[in-house]
């Protein structure tokens, strides 16, 4: 196959539809518009750049279409090649994304951030936060009182990713009909509680690093992180410096999943190169906030008090 048919395949057909013709399923839920995840049975694929890209966040495979159907069973270039061939006029069904594109913004990052205000009791963020995520309201006032938390569009919460210094990077974006990422943003580690503490409880997503906040009651001596949803280098490589201070104890609370797990592990591995403490902590359900609020349901919703 010439060159230049190589690459009007690759132009022609996405990863998305190999998957859909392999039989893979996008998982809406877990899906953004610029990383639709695709589930088989155990296996994940998450399609990126437009549909030309993919990974799989289970291991380090990751490339374009044809390395896409390799990794799906093909044997080989020509094989691979002749199957997206075969593809050249399939459609994939359009995922249900619950709100239209947005336009590229124009503001920058921090500029979007300062327009956008705090939640506050009563306000249709807290009422998000406080109501369909049982997260205490005692927790939501310190994440507002560290800078960590903006109201953002129709009730949904933006939680900050910084940098050991501080600086905004981006935000996750969470709420009753959307989840997503800081359109222009870049992710590193959303932080809550003390930045000098000791024990660091990682996990991956803001509402989980409030939930088990909630559940441990604000640690004084940890710091909860979240990934914002993914293993960027970014977000490994601010975990690593964290791990460096002395007497760091790295706790793997990611979710009780395979995702979870390979994560986990991978946290695992810094606190071994580094020399520092390692625990996995693993939630009954899901994830932390399925584990908050079934607490909170067998508590019929009291407010949590600070162990003695």
């Amino acid at each position: 196959m010439e060159k230049n048919e190589i690459e009007e395949l690759r132009g022609r057909v996405g990863c998305a539809a190999v998957l859909e013709d392999d039989g893979w399923k996008v998982d809406v839920k877990e899906s953004t518009r610029r990383a639709v995840k695709y589930r088989r049975d155990a296996k994940i694929v998450i399609v990126i750049h437009d549909g030309r890209g993919w990974f799989d966040p289970l291991s380090t495979a990751k490339g374009d279409v044809f390395d896409l159907a390799e990794h799906l069973g093909a044997r080989g270039f020509p094989e691979a090649s002749s199957r997206v061939a075969a593809l050249v006029g399939f459609v994939p069904a359009a995922p249900p994304w619950e709100r239209p594109s947005r336009p590229a913004p124009i503001r920058s990052v921090a500029d979007r951030w300062g327009c956008r205000t705090k939640p506050r009791p009563g306000s249709a963020t807290w009422r998000y936060l406080t109501g369909d995520r049982g997260i205490p309201d005692s927790v939501v006032a310190t994440a507002v009182q560290q800078d960590l938390l903006r109201e953002g569009p129709h009730g949904s919460m933006w939680a900050a990713h910084r940098d050991a210094g501080g600086a905004l990077l981006g935000w996750e974006e969470r709420g009753p009909q959307w989840r997503g990422f800081a359109t222009g943003g870049a992710k590193e580690l959303f932080r809550l509680g003390p930045s000098a503490a000791a024990r660091i409880c990682v996990t991956e997503a803001a509402i989980d690093a409030l939930s088990l906040a909630a559940i441990q009651v604000l640690r004084p001596d940890t710091l909860y992180v979240s990934t914002g949803g993914g293993w960027s280098p970014a977000s490994e490589r601010a975990i690593r410096r964290l791990a460096e201070r002395p007497g760091t104890r790295l706790v793997a609370a990611t979710d009780n999943n395979r995702q979870g797990d390979v994560y986990a592990d991978r946290i695992r591995l810094i606190a071994s190169e580094i020399g520092a403490g390692y625990a996995r902590s693993r939630p009954r359900a899901g994830d932390w906030n399925e584990d908050l609020k079934a607490l909170l349901a067998r508590l019929g919703r009291e407010p949590l008090a600070r162990a003695g």
